[in-house]
């Protein structure tokens, strides 16, 4: 279903449809499913890519990002600079992104928010932005939990009608156009109601005292925060080089950019083939809970997930890059097992996994998760299915390292989640989550097949069968004496 989308958008396939633009086509879908959401799945880098961009070329009124890493690698600064295009269109920019793998030059970010339709926010400054590195010290010792307690969100949302969510943070690796390693990842395109939801969400954050507005961390005396100031010559230096650094064809590659130009020629076909329904935006109050000294406490994401997995009846099929349970997590999966459900759940292998401390905590409780029942397999570095998933436009001759990022869950074949949440104690207590559960059979039973399909011998390995045995003794050594540490409440 997907592969045939975007072989329309590739093939050119004129779009039919009575409305005068394709936002407006948009709009006359909305009028006709009321109450409802329509929901597609983007599960290529390259579509994912490609929506993005053509939403934020094509945005009337306001563009609000959510995102947990912003890098100023080449994804990073060509979607800063369709931000920054909108904004010059009169198109209200307003972007939220966590302070601890935020990657960006002081001064862009000062130069970017100086623009007058751009403002942007960093959640809980306490490690960058604007922090001097005595005072990041000073935040570890006086305020764990808060320096630990981030924001995962992923919300990219247009007019407030169309939004995209799910794993992908904003960087190479998560569009594959990283040439070394790069994720398999999946995101959700909603239209309707749901974009409602995500855009409310986003606001709840915009106005806590979480997200702190940029220009606030500068111009300091170096005593709480960095004194950095940006002058107007240099606020339009940074604008030119971004317009520059986006025309360069080796950057944006023409193949791409004619293929977002061609977009709007499915629409007609994409509307077919959206599923429209009942659609749950789940999601996290600022702040995740109201502890603020332990690292338990849960949160409204972690319950709307654990209640998905109470009330499955025959099968649950998760992936989720890493797998620690906490001993509720725990105690939910046993009692689904015990009733008859069928759990299959996909996740890291040590060959491919980016985190070996995570990866340290799911190696001392595999044999108890699989004694338990669960059918775990571990994700292959190079699945067989890696050039199918590899589809972005000139990819790069040797493979690079596959890794599983993907956070999806179909529960009985009917209802499927798509969204941020790891399973693992840091989702569950300390970082804020989101995503879409979504009611319709047909798109979780298509779900599950692109799941199952990652999980077939070719492309991963059945966690019973020592698959650690395929990476080098340094490496497993590595993870042994992460293993010795207490982290599990971090992980």
């Amino acid at each position: 279903m997907i592969r045939r989308f975007f072989l329309a958008l590739l093939c050119g396939w004129a779009w039919h449809g009575a409305a005068a633009s394709p936002m407006a086509f948009i709009d006359t879908q909305i009028a006709a499913h009321p109450d409802a959401t329509g929901t597609y799945v983007l599960d290529s880098g390259e579509e994912a890519l490609r929506a993005r961009a053509w939403l934020a070329d094509h945005a009337r009124h306001s563009v609000e990002v959510q995102y947990f890493i912003w890098s100023s690698d080449n994804i990073g600064i060509l979607a800063t600079e369709a931000l920054l295009r909108a904004a010059e269109r009169d198109v209200k920019v307003r972007v939220i992104v966590d302070d601890l793998l935020i990657d960006a030059p002081d001064k862009s970010l000062l130069a970017l928010d100086k623009h007058p339709n751009v403002e942007i926010r960093i959640y809980n400054p306490k490690h960058r932005v604007g922090t001097p590195f005595y005072k990041r010290a000073l935040n570890v010792v006086t305020d764990f939990r808060g320096v630990n307690q981030r924001m995962h969100d992923k919300t990219f949302i247009v007019d407030g009608r169309v939004a995209i969510t799910g794993g992908r943070n904003m960087a190479d690796e998560y569009f594959d156009y990283d040439r070394d390693y790069t994720f398999r990842d999946r995101d959700a395109l909603v239209v309707g109601e749901a974009a409602k939801a995500m855009r409310a969400n986003f606001e709840a954050f915009w106005s806590s005292k979480l997200a702190v507005p940029v220009e606030s961390r500068f111009d300091g005396l170096g005593l709480t925060k960095k004194n950095v100031k940006v002058g107007d010559a240099e606020v339009q230096q940074v604008y030119r080089e971004l317009h520059a650094y986006a025309r360069k064809p080796e950057n944006f590659a023409p193949e791409v950019r004619a293929a977002i130009d061609a977009t709007p020629a499915a629409f007609e076909r994409l509307a077919r083939e959206m599923a429209w329904g009942r659609v749950e935006f789940i999601h996290d109050t600022p702040g995740k809970n109201g502890r603020r000294w332990s690292l338990g406490g849960g949160g409204k994401s972690t319950a709307a997930l654990a209640q998905l997995v109470a009330d499955a009846r025959e099968s649950i099929v998760i992936q989720s890059p890493y797998l620690v349970m906490s001993d509720n997590a725990k105690a939910l999966f046993k009692a689904a097992v015990e009733r008859g459900v069928r759990v299959s759940i996909l996740t890291n292998s040590l060959a491919s996994t980016d985190n070996l401390q995570a990866f340290s905590g799911y190696r001392k409780q595999r044999k108890s998760l699989l004694k338990m029942g669960l059918d775990i397999r571990e994700y292959k570095p190079d699945p067989a299915n890696r050039a199918l998933l590899m589809s972005r436009v000139n990819p790069p001759a040797v493979p690079p390292v596959f890794a599983l990022h993907a956070k999806s869950m179909v529960v009985d074949g009917q209802i499927a989640y798509i969204g941020t949440f790891n399973f693992d104690p840091r989702s569950e207590n300390l970082n804020t989550e989101v995503g879409v559960i979504v009611h319709h059979a047909g798109l979780a039973q298509q779900l599950q097949t692109l799941m199952e399909a990652d999980m077939r011998p070719e492309n991963s390995w059945s966690a019973a069968d020592a698959p650690d045995q395929y990476v080098p003794l340094t490496k497993r050594g590595q993870v042994l004496l992460w293993q010795l540490l207490p982290l599990k409440p971090l992980l």
